[in-house]
């Protein structure tokens, strides 16, 4: 891990660097565009970019994600940097479980599953040692349960996000 990436990991359970970072992901996800997938959060956290669809537009919706892979799978977490409301994307993958992800450049269709139970607090386990402010952000949260989200590699041909 560089030190940029140590230091990040360090400091993300600060409330600032939560405000900066949220202020920066419209950048990030330009740069995920631009870059199909192979830069974003600025490399310093394993990242992709999820499409999902909008369940009131039906238009795709794409956010850059930290994630932990989990056998074929990749995990990620709607903590929405700790705020007290679940993320857009979260909320999405609820009502469409289809979706896409551009991880290191590879464009891939996934369905969505929320974990729960055992399994839930397995994957929480791995996301903490990944990104320890997650446990901060559960704190910030004012109670509302973080979602855990599975995101399984689809059939070719699989319906994903319009557009």
């Amino acid at each position: 891990m560089s030190v940029l990436g140590s230091l990040t990991r360090r400091v993300g359970h600060q409330r600032w660097f939560a405000a900066t970072m949220r202020l920066l992901v419209p950048l990030d996800r330009v740069v995920g565009r631009l870059t199909r997938g192979r830069v974003v959060a600025l490399g310093l956290v394993p990242s992709l970019v999820i499409t999902t669809t909008g369940r009131r537009s039906g238009q795709p919706r794409s956010n850059p994600l930290l994630y932990v892979p989990d056998g074929d799978a990749y995990v990620v977490v709607g903590s929405n940097w700790g705020q007290q409301h679940q993320p857009a994307w979260a909320l999405n993958l609820l009502a469409q479980p289809n979706a896409e992800v551009d991880v290191a450049g590879r464009r891939l269709p996934v369905r969505a599953e929320m974990a729960t139970g055992p399994e839930r607090e397995r994957l929480w386990r791995v996301l903490v040692a990944e990104w320890p402010a997650y446990e901060a952000y559960v704190e910030r949260a004012g109670g509302r349960e973080i979602r855990i989200f599975r995101l399984v590699p689809a059939a070719p041909g699989t319906p994903g996000p319009p557009g």
